[in-house]
């Protein structure tokens, strides 16, 4: 089979499928080689599930030759961060406090992805128990960057977002409670797609702070976006077709986004914000005074119900996890409930002043981080940087999860530099339509 193959988005190898060009049992060998021969392979993927994907694969294509395929995925592999329960299939989180977890049944988005005919390739290296937004796991892997080879991949789904970089696989599946899918997309010059909060189940999924965490795909393309996001949710597939710049209003925030920037990830983000205009959209820039209070609640509400969710399991045995994660964890010790709760209520009407003041915007943009990648060698050895970098990293991202936003990231041409839309919560097919259009404009 084409090994150009490896290179297609998910979309265009599942309408490969339905015509009959593409085998999804050949296609499937060909991504199992490809790992498999792959030297980066150990440090993308924590195990992969070839006997569950041959059989998936096999059902697959016999569909295809009967006519009776179940959507246009049917048939297309893509790997599950090792976070999304699989049966008898063990399930870790990146984290040796969770060595040998194996489920007995699979998490929902996964059941429903299977029903649809999504071939499993395996699970996804990541930060450990989905606590950083760089990528760096001493414990179990640290995946590879695909612009430097140096420097950190991001995370926490770090993993899938190398599978797809490094065309181990179409499309990956991860979480986001910070930033999580966005970060490593963007970093790896990916489209990652953060959903609202509550959109998709989160049953079957190791949780970090479930107030936040969301499920997204890493993928080619925003089609592909829409249609994996679309099947985990059980509903139709988002109508992207004509999506136009032309009379869209977008807002370019100025309020935190544009805070101590880096050079590059400005000069990426400008560069697509002109190309925007360029196509048609009406670009306005403003700020959103309310968003900086509710930025000072993040380290309370995020720290706070994460330390509640495993401080218990991690002081049992501390010492088996990477130390700055495990102290990220800590800081949660200091968040009272009484603060935890005032803090949560304020975020909530300040969700209310943030949807009053966008409502009237197509979508807001932002640079997906306002940093490139570190380089890995030096977040290992010098805590104090590791700090700020993972914050920094975080910084644009949080917004989303905050104010509850959904998001699409794109490349922006720039390696590693990302461009963020973000649309008011549940307009998730909107802010698809809206991701469709940037890419037109940006050639992403």
């Amino acid at each position: 089979m084409d090994r150009e193959l490896l290179g297609a988005t998910a979309s265009e190898l599942g309408r490969g499928i339905g015509t009959g060009e593409i085998d999804a049992e050949a296609l499937t060998e060909l991504f199992l080689s490809a790992i498999a021969e792959h030297p980066e392979a150990a440090r993308i993927y924590a195990r992969t599930t070839p006997e569950r994907a041959r059989e998936e694969a096999a059902a697959a294509a016999k569909r295809a030759r009967a006519g009776l395929r179940r959507g246009p995925l049917d048939g297309v592999p893509v790997s599950w961060k090792d976070l999304f329960d699989t049966a008898g299939i063990a399930t870790e989180a990146g984290s040796a406090l969770l060595a040998g977890r194996t489920p007995a049944r699979d998490a929902l988005v996964l059941e429903r992805a299977t029903r649809a005919g999504l071939v499993c390739l395996g699970k996804t290296h990541m930060s450990e128990l989905a606590f950083s937004g760089i990528g760096i796991n001493p414990v179990t892997a640290t995946s590879p960057n695909v612009n430097y080879p140096d420097r950190v991949p991001g995370g926490s789904s770090s993993g899938a977002a190398a599978s797809v970089a490094f065309r181990l696989a179409p499309a990956g599946i991860g979480s986001d409670t910070g930033g999580s899918v966005r970060v490593p997309s963007a970093w790896n010059d990916l489209v990652g797609f953060k959903t609202t909060h509550g959109w998709l189940p989160l049953d079957g999924v190791v949780p970090l702070a479930a107030g936040f965490d969301t499920i997204g795909p890493l993928c080619r393309s925003v089609e592909d976006a829409g249609l994996l996001a679309a099947i985990m949710a059980a509903e139709p597939a988002p109508d992207l077709s004509g999506a136009r710049l032309d009379g869209l209003n977008l807002l370019v925030l100025e309020t935190v986004a544009l805070d101590e920037i880096r050079p590059e990830p400005l000069e990426g983000f400008e560069r697509a914000v002109a190309r925007l205009a360029e196509a048609g959209a009406k670009i306005t820039r403003g700020e959103v005074p309310c968003l900086a209070g509710a930025m000072g609640l993040s380290a309370s509400l995020f720290t706070g119900e994460a330390w509640a969710e495993w401080g218990e399991l991690i002081e049992s045995n501390p010492d088996v996890m990477f130390d700055q994660v495990r102290e990220r964890f800590r800081a949660g010790r200091e968040v009272s409930a009484a603060q935890w709760l005032r803090d949560r209520k304020r975020m909530m009407a300040i969700r209310g002043e943030w949807a009053a003041a966008v409502g009237g915007y197509d979508a807001v943009l932002v640079p997906s981080s306002a940093i490139l990648p570190p380089v890995t060698e030096r977040m290992m050895e010098d805590a104090a940087y590791y700090v700020r970098e993972n914050l920094l990293a975080l910084r644009n991202t949080r917004i989303g999860n905050l104010m509850n936003a959904c998001g699409v990231t794109l490349p922006t041409g720039v390696p590693s530099c990302g461009i963020t839309a973000f649309g008011l919560p549940g307009r998730d097919r909107e802010i698809l339509r809206v991701a469709a259009a940037m890419e037109v404009a940006l050639g992403a």
